[in-house]
């Protein structure tokens, strides 16, 4: 009877954990979204790691490539649907989700449904994202 007692409390304790990374995660993406949307640049390279990679139907670009495209980016409106994480430790997550968004990009309107894919991991304290991909959906 005590073994399936900590069990339980293991499972219990092993729930409370996962749920506590997805919300951080989730938060930590949408943050990162939100900057897109205001226009700030610095919160958004804040949330991004140095050795971050990006990758999209353009290839691969690191944080300061990243950083020079989004200068001229802004979202006007996102929702993200179906949003998984996976717990890759105590401490980091990939998050998988599709998007669908509005914005400005280089001056030209664009609207788009897009998967996207990133790892978070807490950092001294920070949470940084890692690596992102996206991919059009169809």
């Amino acid at each position: 009877m005590l073994r399936a007692g900590l069990l339980l409390l293991t499972a219990i304790a092993a729930f409370a954990q996962q749920d506590a990374l997805e919300s951080k995660v989730l938060a930590k993406e949408r943050q990162g979204l939100d900057c897109l949307k205001t226009g700030d640049l610095v919160g958004f390279a804040a949330l991004t790691a140095e050795d971050a990679v990006f990758v999209d139907a353009h290839g691969a670009a690191d944080k300061a490539q990243v950083l020079k495209n989004t200068a001229e980016f802004r979202l006007d409106d996102y929702t993200m649907e179906d949003a998984k994480v996976l717990r890759l430790s105590a401490k980091s997550g990939l998050l998988t989700y599709k998007i669908t968004e509005s914005g400005t990009s280089h001056g030209k309107h664009f609207t788009a449904k897009v998967y996207v894919s990133s790892i978070w991991s807490e950092r001294k304290g920070r949470w940084l994202c890692l690596f992102s991909q996206e991919t059009a959906a169809r």
